[in-house]
């Protein structure tokens, strides 16, 4: 059930708007929601109280205490400033009714139509009619009243919002629910008219309820507005009360409304000159829409009128079609306009005399009159016209009911005979095989059965054609030259017919005779044609030969297949004899048809193309191989070139590994004579490279003749290479070992016979299982599973010398820093030499530890970094 609040308010300017209330705006069932009807009622009651203080009293139940009306009528006249009639003292129902109908009668007289809502519900507590007779007086007197540029009430509430919180962020005020329940809204509303009572800056936009609660105190506090919902209500509610939000946000327009007297001043003027604007331009389109449907009419009317018959069926149809297309599509519209025209002009006027404007005349012939006039005329012209059109189209369906007989029956013999004497004109049997000129002569036996059948109905068509002349048809001289040019086509479909059957029948003889030929070309044809495929097969495939055998091999075989061919060319001139014998009888007999052998797919022209590759690849194949022969003779030259020098130079590189591993082992001498014996084997070693370069030009000819086998070594090119590589690694590592060792000694002071020691304790290290795991740790940190003796020099110069620790640093820093988490600029620039202080200063991290002055730096940090992975 929907209860409807129809609200008439009248304005002092003499508009009158018209507010339907319907289901979006009181909905009884929309109120069931426990939620809604909280919110409603907190907000309802908070309103109302705000009112009934300034009479010294308040409500605490909304539904309870206007049941006798007392209330309910005070409430009336704080908030319209009017006296209502004595209320009924008593304490009987019947006085309680009288009270509360007082009140509905006051806010009846006040523009306010109430439906459904009675003084017996009210006395009765019904709390929904209640809260919907209190939305209708915080409408009519809150809200209703509220005005911003051309829109009022609802609207203007929210355009003034929309005005008023623009400027703010995170604000986008589009409805009284979900827009406001973040709290920055009733926050901007605030602070655009009052900026000293919240810094809009420091509010959150997720703070949803401190958001609220800070609006509702503030407003309570400093604006009298009392706190009418709790910010729980609205956060909680997936979209709040929209009447509640309403009801709340016009407490702060009105709060405000003071301070806009000058912009509501401003919008009156506006509005009274968009008023003037509307109205201008509402003349200008009702002068418009009269003049168009006045053209309209005036071409429109003398086409009605004319009543000139046609000759023809179809073109009196066209005319009731038009007609009828402008009953259903041009009038209708036009009938629209001219409704619309009138409404428009009423309206107009309306306007203008509740506006205090003079009345609109329109220019000479525009009248509304003037327009009934014309209208009237194009009525009358209209009246008959469609019973004229009928009546005529009877007639002419009388006369050509018979002439539509002749056409159906002609149009379905021409639909026929359509194409009928070009298909037997053709002379498709000169180009087709036997089996086509078979199916041609059962096509032709059928269609000349079809052309039996057809005789009826050509006599028929004449007897329709008889009959018409003699009615003296309008249009019987076309009649008569369709007639005539069926029946000259008909006699000339039989002559026709005859002379494609003879000609079938003579072409069939003749491609049978063919066909006994094609049968004997394909029995011969495809044993010929796959003895070449495969000779050509044999002739053509590639051979890789790594010996001279192979080729000898198969110079054996290409032999006995040159012996086949004089055979081989016999069958192939009897073949020929077979084709020509097809040809003499086509060309004897003048048949156009592209033959083609039906039983081979094997042309004359493939045969032919084939035997003569095959004679052209038989010298191709002798040259190839002798080639070949010839290639095979250089690449076991090339064999045993590198052959010979690979088995030297293989050797002596191994000599010289060996030769460097025993100087690796061997202790004896000084670190500078070890490195002078192994600077004289790398001179040997690059005195020899002139050897191995030379291979490798023997090695590159045998890669560019594609030989890839040797028999007569063991030795590749690869592994001569890997090999003298790595003999250059060796030596240069070797020497760049004895090198660190002579810079380690001279610089940690070890003597050569430590040296001595850490090399023979290297080649025998040997710990228990923990302890060998932490020395491992610190040689290969990597976990590689290699330790270099460089970085068991390292470890064991750790071992025996005194060095600094972290923890060491830090404790020093921290003596500087008088025993302080962090250190200051001032602290180092005093206690460490310029250069060092500064770069302390420059790559020690800042202090972010709690409690630290400006510019503390990380003492801790820097030290830890110093002894680990870091980029300082």
């Amino acid at each position: 059930m929907m209860t409807l609040v129809e609200t008439t308010v009248h304005y002092d300017n003499g508009y009158e708007d018209v507010y339907m209330m319907q289901e979006d705006e009181w909905d009884r069932d929309l109120l069931l929601d426990p939620a809604w009807e909280k919110q409603q009622r907190k907000t309802f009651t908070a309103w109302c109280n705000s009112h009934l203080r300034k009479a010294g009293t308040q409500i605490e139940n909304i539904e309870e205490d206007f049941r006798n009306g007392l209330k309910l009528m005070l409430l009336l006249e704080v908030i319209s400033g009017e006296r209502l009639p004595k209320p009924d003292r008593g304490k009987m129902r019947f006085h309680k009714i009288a009270n509360v109908n007082k009140a509905l009668d006051f806010i009846t007289s006040k523009g306010v139509k109430l439906v459904s809502i009675g003084a017996e519900e009210i006395v009765d507590g019904n709390v929904k009619m209640t809260l919907g007779m209190i939305w209708t007086i915080i409408l009519r007197f809150a809200i209703q009243d509220i005005s911003v540029e051309e829109t009022s009430a609802k609207e203007g509430l929210l355009l003034w919002c929309q005005r008023k919180t623009a400027p703010y962020r995170n604000v986008n005020v589009q409805n009284f629910h979900v827009s406001w329940k973040d709290g920055l809204a009733f926050c901007a509303l605030i602070h655009r008219h009052r900026p000293d009572l919240i810094d809009y800056s420091k509010l959150n936009k997720d703070d949803h309820l401190g958001n609220l609660n800070l609006a509702f105190d503030i407003a309570e506090k400093h604006l009298d507005i009392p706190k009418m919902l709790d910010a729980e209500d609205i956060i909680n509610t997936p979209k709040p009360d929209e009447r509640a939000i309403m009801t709340y946000v016009s407490c702060f327009y009105h709060a405000f409304a003071g301070a806009e007297q000058a912009e509501t001043a401003a919008n009156r003027i506006c509005k009274v000159l968009g008023v003037n604007q509307e109205n201008e331009k509402l003349m200008e389109e009702y002068e418009r829409l009269a003049s168009e449907l006045l053209e309209w009419i005036r071409r429109t009317t003398p086409w009605l009128e004319n009543r000139t018959p046609e000759k023809t069926m179809a073109e009196m149809q066209r005319k009731l079609e038009d007609f009828r297309d402008y009953r259903r599509m041009h009038k209708p519209p036009k009938v629209q306009e001219k409704c619309q025209l009138e409404i428009s002009f009423n309206t107009l006027q309306t306007k203008l005399r509740i506006s205090n404007r003079p009345s609109f005349m329109p220019s000479e012939g525009k009248m509304v009159s003037d327009i009934a006039s014309a209208w009237q005329g194009l009525e009358q012209a209209e009246k008959g016209y469609e019973e004229w059109l009928l009546t005529e189209i009877r007639r002419l369906e009388r006369l050509d009911h018979l002439a539509e007989k002749f056409r159906q029956k002609a149009t379905t013999h021409e639909t026929w005979a359509s194409g009928k004497e070009l298909i037997l004109s053709q002379k498709d049997y000169e180009t087709a095989t036997l089996t086509e000129i078979r199916a041609l002569l059962r096509k032709h036996e059928a269609f000349e059965s079809d052309l039996a059948a057809h005789q009826d109905r050509v006599e028929q068509i004449a007897a329709i054609a008889q009959e018409l002349n003699e009615l003296d048809y309008y249009d019987v001289a076309a009649v008569n030259r369709r007639c005539q040019s069926i029946c000259d086509l008909w006699d000339q479909l039989g002559t026709l017919t005859q002379k494609r059957r003879e000609a079938l029948e003579r072409t069939e003889k003749l491609l049978e005779t063919i066909d006994q030929l094609f049968l004997e070309f394909s029995k011969r044809s495809a044993p010929f044609n796959n003895w070449m495929e495969g000779a050509m097969e044999d002739l053509q495939d590639m051979f890789i030969v790594h010996a001279i055998e192979e080729v000898q091999s198969l110079i054996a075989a290409h032999e006995q297949f040159k012996a086949t061919l004089p055979e081989a060319d016999g069958e192939r001139q009897a073949i020929v004899g077979i084709h020509n014998e097809v040809q003499k009888i086509s060309q004897s007999y003048g048949i156009k048809a592209n033959i083609v052998n039906p039983y081979s797919t094997i042309t004359i022209e493939e045969l032919l193309n084939k035997w003569d590759k095959v004679k052209k690849l038989v010298p191709q194949r002798d040259g190839a191989l002798q080639e070949e022969m010839a290639r095979q003779h250089a690449h076991e030259r090339l064999r045993r070139q590198f052959a010979a020098q690979a088995n030297l130079i293989g050797p002596w590189i191994q000599a010289r590994m060996e030769e460097i591993g025993r100087f690796s082992l061997e202790l004896g001498g000084t670190l500078e004579d070890q490195m002078t014996q192994l600077k004289q084997c790398e001179h040997v070693i690059v005195t020899y490279k002139p050897n191995v370069d030379k291979l490798e030009g023997d090695h590159q000819l045998i890669q560019e003749s594609l030989v890839f086998d040797n028999k007569h070594t063991n030795y590749t090119m690869e592994h001569i290479r890997v090999g003298w590589e790595l003999l250059l690694t060796t030596i240069a590592r070797t020497i760049n070992e004895i090198e660190t060792q002579i810079l380690t000694r001279d610089a940690k002071g070890i003597s050569q016979q430590q040296m001595s020691e850490f090399r023979s304790s290297f080649n025998h290290f040997d710990r228990g299982e923990v302890e060998f795991a932490r020395i491992m740790m610190l040689v290969d940190p990597s976990t590689t599973g290699m330790v270099s003796f460089q970085s068991f020099i390292d470890f064991m110069t750790r071992e025996t010398a005194d060095t600094d620790t972290a923890e060491q640093v830090v404790a020093s820093f921290r003596i500087l820093a008088t025993d302080k988490p962090y250190i200051l600029v001032d602290e180092l620039r005093r206690e460490l030499p310029p250069d060092q202080a500064e770069y302390c200063i420059m790559r020690m991290p800042p202090f972010k530890g709690p409690g630290a002055p400006p510019g503390a730096l990380d003492y801790t940090a820097f030290s830890t970094a110093l002894y680990g992975e870091s980029d300082l």
